[in-house]
């Protein structure tokens, strides 16, 4: 006697009844496909979520991995929920051939308890073995997904930022490209939303260089803080001309990554631009970058991780 004869011979006549009329959940195209073998109320509160899982985990990857869509007749995943109520999160997965096409069936025998990643993992080795028709490993997968979904794909880059600046290799253990990191300092990873990090770089550049290395204010200095240039722009004219120069630059290092950013770039910029004509007195210039810099405190205090 099998398994499933036991199991049945456990349950009354309604509920074997119940279970066979329960409704079958197909998403993503017919690609996605979710039978709940178990008590109506754990049908009830998981098949829906299960299958929505599936469908976005699939939609990310059709994006992410640039795979064009397709529509299934019959479905390449199919997801079992189970009736398992201890914690166990088991996710298991047998790869059988339905005709031409490859079936993967993946068996949750506690979809309270299973390993959500595990499931995740599974769904895409089945998407590369259905559309591309080969074998991937666990390691693969989720190096996939990461980078098919912007918001892992985006915090792998800006994990892999913070480590450059520390002088730490990759998250994979690669070293990181010099270039490349200069880049990331400048790329608007998230638009209309500023990180911390984006913040600092930002504040890192409220500094007025000379034009060239064997330059120097005053005969002195390498570079000047916008405070620090208020003064000396009665002393070196060069200092004016590139505040007019840096004016220009504000809203290209704070643009696109939210309204406190773009606030306080705009008011730097206004700040700089004053400081080129000369015409406003200190306590004017001032007064204009304590306002710049209260918005700056404010877009650092409000910005993400």
């Amino acid at each position: 006697m099998t398994i499933l004869a036991i199991a049945l011979l456990a349950l009354t006549r309604a509920e074997i009844v119940q279970r066979m009329r329960a409704p079958v959940i197909t998403q993503a195209d017919g690609m996605v496909r979710v039978y709940a073998s178990c008590a109506e109320d754990v049908r009830r509160e998981y098949q829906h979520p299960v299958a929505s899982f599936a469908a976005e985990t699939v939609k990310t990857l059709y994006g992410g991995l640039s795979v064009p869509r397709r529509r299934f007749a019959s479905p390449a995943i199919i997801i079992h929920i189970g009736d398992v109520r201890t914690n166990d999160t088991t996710v298991a997965a047998k790869v059988a051939t339905n005709g031409a096409e490859v079936v993967t069936r993946i068996y949750l025998r506690n979809p309270a308890t299973s390993d959500i990643g595990a499931l995740r993992t599974e769904i895409v080795k089945a998407f590369v073995r259905t559309l591309k028709g080969r074998e991937i490993s666990d390691e693969l997968a989720e190096r996939a997904y990461r980078r098919a979904d912007p918001a892992t794909r985006v915090a792998d880059s800006r994990e892999n930022l913070e480590r450059w600046l520390a002088g730490r290799p990759g998250h994979d253990g690669k070293r990181l490209d010099d270039e490349e990191m200069i880049k990331a300092m400048r790329k608007v990873f998230e638009p209309g939303r500023a990180s911390r990090r984006d913040v600092l770089t930002f504040a890192s550049r409220l500094f007025l260089y000379p034009r060239t290395y064997d330059e120097k204010f005053a005969g002195v200095y390498d570079c000047l803080s916008f405070r620090d240039a208020v003064k000396f722009a009665r002393i070196d004219p060069r200092v004016r001309f590139l505040a007019l120069f840096k004016a220009d630059e504000m809203p290209v290092f704070g643009g696109g990554r939210g309204d406190q950013m773009s606030e306080a770039a705009a008011l730097y910029s206004s700040f700089l631009r004053e400081l080129a004509k000369g015409e406003l007195d200190d306590d004017g210039l001032y007064d204009m970058l304590d306002k710049a810099d209260a918005a700056l405190s404010v877009a650092l205090e409000s910005a993400g991780s």
